[in-house]
């Protein structure tokens, strides 16, 4: 079955906007790990908008639940995350403009810094995921450079008007699922997925990690963190298939 991780950058979005130490992004993880969170995700931006190194060197010290720290591919982002060991890096593209993170990794493009990156990732024996939409190419150059598992860009579903819109993204998922099982690659799915959306998505066959953050923490606001992180696992359990596994 799916399980989900629980992205809390937007509790610390909240606290920044004061410059304070509330509301506080490790206790939002204690409080998802009550709900049945898995996991926990942060992304460690370059430009500290949210999430703060201390935050991160926190949750990794109380977790009794993976932590998936999201992060670009920069030297001093790799130095850092030897230092804290995460269970998982997500490797992401990040711009210092975008409100969040838009588009998926070019993995074609900079193949060889991203092999390097594993590399040295792996050695420190952390796994890596690369966050990417579900093209063909890129799930291909994700695999040839090492990464053993895909995050794949659920946005474009996520924006869909139309049923007709919406069924294409969701067989642009299944068959970029597809090419990610034939290099033996876990598959994770997240970016915009919400208490609405996400029946449809957890209904493909075979996805590990939901990696879902403003919706849950928007509902936080009216039932707690640890409620709607159970409601969240609750929809996802509901409309999960049984994994039978990748075809060899």
């Amino acid at each position: 079955m799916a399980q989900l991780n629980v992205n809390i950058d937007h509790v610390a979005t909240v606290r920044q906007a004061r410059r304070v130490d509330e509301p506080d992004p490790v206790w939002a993880a204690v409080q998802c790990q009550l709900g049945g969170a898995s996991g926990i995700t942060m992304h460690l931006r370059e430009d500290r908008r949210h999430i703060q190194p201390r935050d991160v060197e926190l949750v990794r010290e109380i977790a009794a639940v993976k932590l998936n720290l999201e992060m670009a591919m920069t030297d001093a982002m790799v130095r850092y995350a030897i230092k804290v060991k995460p269970d998982m890096v997500t490797l992401v593209p990040e711009k210092r403009e975008e409100l969040t993170t838009e588009g998926g990794l070019d993995c074609v493009g900079h193949e060889r810094r991203l092999a390097s990156v594993v590399r040295r990732l792996h050695k420190a024996g952390i796994g890596v995921s690369a966050f990417i939409v579900p093209g063909e190419d890129q799930i291909r150059a994700a695999g040839a450079a090492g990464c053993e598992a895909v995050e794949l860009h659920t946005g474009m579903y996520a924006n869909a008007k139309t049923e007709s819109q919406i069924q294409r993204r969701l067989t642009h998922l299944e068959k970029g699922r597809d090419v990610a099982w034939d290099l033996a690659l876990t598959v994770h799915a997240g970016h915009g997925l919400t208490y609405q959306n996400i029946g449809s998505v957890a209904s493909l066959e075979g996805l590990g990690d939901f990696n879902i953050g403003h919706s849950i923490v928007g509902r936080a606001i009216f039932v707690g963190m640890e409620n709607a992180t159970r409601e969240m696992i609750q929809l996802i359990d509901k409309y999960s298939q049984p994994f039978g596994g990748p075809v060899s």
